[in-house]
């Protein structure tokens, strides 16, 4: 078998298993969806920027309620999560040109959930040859964009959507 490393999350896994109070409660209390990198705010979920993301523009979508069972909750918001995730996708199609997109929510810590207690849908924008050797050899992992510069160039894009 063979293991990859993935040595740059470090530091944001261990943090998570010592966290006592929800990220994602947390950000959307704050005064300013910049600091936080809210990207858009729905009625029932909002749409942020990863702050560990795996490539540039990697997107989450949670609901406002603090909950860990997607199966339980109402219609009304897991319907508005898929229409967030549909104009996710379109826009990270039309600013980044990926040539495939990861979508998916891992529910549950052993499905690898590193904030199991809120659910929460991953869009990860693709391109071949994403991945390298520099995250294993030289312990780094190469950006395009800083999350600043992420969130300016796709605020734009989403504010023309409400």
């Amino acid at each position: 078998m063979n293991y990859i490393s993935a040595p740059w999350r470090a530091k944001y896994v261990k943090n998570v298993s010592k966290q006592e109070r929800c990220i994602f409660c947390d950000k959307i209390k704050q005064n300013s969806d910049r600091k936080a990198y809210i990207l858009y705010r729905g009625k029932y979920n909002f749409i942020i920027l990863n702050k560990y993301p795996y490539t540039p523009g990697h997107l989450m979508v949670a609901p406002f309620k603090h909950s860990s069972s997607f199966e339980k909750a109402e219609k009304k918001s897991t319907h508005e999560m898929i229409d967030l995730i549909k104009m996710s996708i379109k826009i990270l199609k039309q600013h980044y040109n990926p040539q495939g997109l990861n979508t998916g929510m891992n529910l549950g810590k052993s499905a690898g959930a590193g904030i199991a207690d809120h659910y929460h849908m991953h869009i990860i924008p693709r391109w071949t040859g994403d991945s390298n050797f520099m995250p294993l050899i030289g312990k780094a992992k190469i950006f395009i964009e800083t999350l600043d510069q992420t969130y300016e160039q796709l605020l734009p894009l989403f504010e023309k959507e409400k």
